[in-house]
């Protein structure tokens, strides 16, 4: 495997030296493990092992904590003689078929779930149900029954019931913010009937004092 040494995570490499079947495909470095398990990181140029810093969205870490950061172990991206596993994609195929590899077509197990990604797989337009095109799987056979399928549930799936529930939704925010406009007029005009009532008891004490104030003297 020295033809990979060198290499970093992307490169795209003519597999012509691996034997006689592999001649004229090329294959893509995608990642690799070195002996002790610890996994090749995109992007840290190195060919030994460093500890980073990770943080949330960083490959190589699943954080359990929010805010929690972790120093982890990483092999850098280069390829050298420290690896015990090297993944690659094969890019470009060659004239033979590799024995186990490309003879045999693996179907899909699972088909898409979302509306839009049913559509491009089928080539389907608007008007289309896509109901008809999910991918059914089938299940394990029992004996004396017969044989059943299941199917995803579609997501993002617009039908009338959906657009009732929206509408419903919208209406009774629409209700909800004409009743609080009536519910703020209703508290401002008692506000302001509270604030006169206040202004004119102040106004009248005033006057009362003012009137013992004149008898006194």
């Amino acid at each position: 495997l020295s033809l990979f040494y060198d290499k970093r995570i992307g490169a795209e490499v003519p597999a012509d030296r691996l034997g006689d079947e592999w001649k004229g495909y090329v294959v893509r470095i995608s990642g690799g493990n070195d002996l002790q398990g610890f996994p090749m990181m995109q992007g840290v140029l190195t060919n030994i092992r460093v500890r980073l810093l990770f943080k949330d969205g960083m490959p190589n870490y699943t954080m359990k904590r929010k805010g929690v950061r972790k120093r982890k172990s990483v092999r850098g991206c280069i390829v050298d003689s420290q690896l015990s596993v090297l993944d690659l994609v094969i890019v470009k195929k060659g004239e033979q078929e590799i024995p186990g590899l490309t003879d045999a077509t693996q179907p899909r197990r699972l088909g898409p779930k979302r509306v839009g990604k049913i559509r491009k797989l089928f080539n389907l337009s608007r008007e289309d149900d896509v109901r008809q095109y999910v991918v059914h799987r089938p299940l394990a056979d029992k004996e004396g029954r017969k044989p059943k399928t299941k199917a995803p549930k579609i997501q993002r799936l617009v039908t009338p019931a959906r657009i009732q529930r929206k509408r419903k939704v919208l209406a009774l925010k629409k209700h909800r913010a004409e009743k609080n406009k009536v519910t703020a007029a209703e508290y401002a005009k008692v506000l302001a009937q509270r604030q006169r009532e206040k202004r004119q008891a102040l106004l009248s004490r005033r006057r009362s004092s003012n009137r013992t104030s004149t008898s006194s003297a």
